[in-house]
């Protein structure tokens, strides 16, 4: 069907109901905007048809189709992508959002025995979460409740409350569902088709395979405290409000030795807000007593600030707590991204290089940082180096900072590229300097990144290009900042080209 978009540019739940409609604005270039006349009302960079992929024999037509008649292809689940990989000018898109079935398993391999979850390619976080809690389990999932935990998410790594406890998602993938390139329906583990398997566990999203469903571990439900703690510069010298926020971050990886700790904070030139801690098993007391050398901090100097605790007998109790205005959220999506991962050696030995960066990028009110704190090493999340292809990077970071800037949706499409360029010039290159040999998180980093290569796939990236050739051998699969995807280029026009 032919699609063309006129929902409002924040309206994050209309657009993942929409099979071509996507949430970052910068892949719409003004086109219908109900905000501005500017660009017309012409699809540009959204889809022309869409399959609504229902089974494995609606994808496996749809890449045979593609490929006879030479058109470019691309998957979206809900379009909740800042790298614009689920659209393309002049695409056949594959709409994997109503693949919504979800199943409960006694797990049983040679890696993993124990509950599982098997969920379609389209079930949602919020979703997941609903349906885990109603079984006594909890599953690893993302922040934002629209996000769809069997697409990029996962196959990006996948960040969220309870990579302290338990690692990344993609820590605790279990088996893929796909279709390849060539129409083949493939189970990828362990066990069988294990290299596509490694791949789809961290190597990036949309490049592989189209996944139909995954499986993944399913941990058992109990006690999770939460809590939050914000400061301001109102009242104080800047200097003095700095201070603060390089001793929480000096004292930061003692908070996350602790196991199942997983922060997340938001940092301007004006306030510093912990918005959303959890601990798994721990009680609110245990909360306060793990904040307290912080806290103490900021009364002997007379910093006023304003902390809670609690503690939620499910994982589903506190998330909803933490999670404003479900089943929807209150995420905007008028906005870009860009980061990097701090890895603990900066943190413990620079921590005022790093403080000096932070005010810097946030030095302009309109730029905000937001960190995500967890210790996400192979020894938290019981696995081994080489058990998949996250990036290595991963697990030395002791907090990934992500860069935000707003933008006005009545604003021309020039100041949305202007953003981006600093983004990609000035912001994120600040944390570089501090972090060689780091990286980035891929489904939050800036798809114009010149070093994208090692930035999002590392030492990894020759072994993705093999297995890429392997299962995709005529390239369909492309995606934005992605394992092969410099065999193209987008053309003025909007088309691929044989690069």
């Amino acid at each position: 069907m032919s699609t063309r978009v006129v929902a409002s540019r924040q309206a994050g739940t209309i657009r993942s109901h929409n099979p071509a409609s996507i949430q970052n604005p910068y892949w719409l270039n003004n086109s219908c905007s109900p905000f501005t006349l500017d660009g017309g009302c012409v699809n540009g960079n959204i889809a022309e048809y869409s399959i609504n992929v229902t089974n494995g024999d609606d994808v496996a037509a749809g890449v045979k189709f593609a490929q006879e008649k030479n058109i470019r292809l691309v998957i979206k689940n809900t379009g909740h992508d800042f790298l614009g990989r689920s659209t393309g000018k002049g695409s056949l898109l594959l709409w994997t959002h109503n693949l919504k079935d979800i199943e409960f398993l006694d797990y049983s391999s040679p890696s993993y025995n124990g509950r599982a979850i098997k969920m379609g390619a389209g079930v949602q976080a919020f979703e997941a979460y609903a349906a885990a809690a109603a079984e006594k389990v909890r599953v690893v999932g993302g922040f934002c409740p629209t996000v769809g935990l069997a697409g990029g998410y996962t196959q990006g790594a996948g960040h969220g409350p309870l990579n302290g406890e338990y690692g990344l998602a993609a820590d605790n993938t279990l088996e893929w569902e796909v279709v390849t390139a060539e129409g083949k329906h493939l189970i990828a583990s362990k066990e069988q088709n294990s290299d596509l398997y490694w791949a789809l566990s961290g190597g990036g999203g949309g490049t592989y395979a189209v996944v139909l469903s995954l499986t993944t571990k399913a941990h058992p439900e109990g006690l999770v405290g939460g809590g939050t703690l914000e400061f301001t510069s109102h009242g104080i010298p800047a200097d003095k409000y700095w201070d603060a926020v390089e001793k929480f971050h000096e004292q930061l990886p003692a908070m996350v030795a602790e196991k199942g700790v997983e922060l997340v904070y938001t940092l301007t030139n004006a306030s510093f807000n912990l918005y959303y801690l959890t601990w798994v098993g721990h009680t609110a007391e245990d909360v306060t007593t793990l904040l307290a050398p912080f806290t103490d901090y900021l009364s002997a100097n007379d910093i006023a600030y304003t902390p809670t605790a609690t503690d939620d007998a499910t994982y589903n109790g506190h998330y909803s707590r933490y999670t404003p205005d479900l089943p929807f959220g209150t995420y905007k999506i008028n906005e870009i991204l860009g980061g990097r991962l701090v890895p603990y050696s900066v943190v413990e030995k620079n921590h005022s290089g790093l403080t000096a960066a932070l005010r810097n990028i946030t030095s302009d009110p309109e730029w905000t940082l937001n960190g995500v704190a967890a210790n996400t090493t192979h020894a938290r999340a019981g696995n081994q180096p080489g058990d998949n292809a996250v990036l290595p990077a991963w697990r030395d970071n002791l907090v990934f900072f992500n860069i935000v800037r707003l933008w006005d949706p009545t604003s021309p499409l020039s100041d949305l590229q202007d953003y981006e360029h600093q983004m990609t010039y000035d912001k994120v290159p600040q944390l570089e300097r501090l972090t060689p040999g780091s990286g980035s998180y891929i489904n939050e980093g800036d798809f114009n990144n010149p070093n994208w290569k090692v930035n999002y796939f590392g030492a990894n990236y020759p072994q993705l290009l093999a297995i890429k050739k392997k299962y995709d051998p005529n390239d369909l699969f492309y995606a934005i900042a992605s394992v092969g995807s410099d065999v193209w280029k987008v053309a003025g026009d909007g088309r691929l080209c044989r690069a």
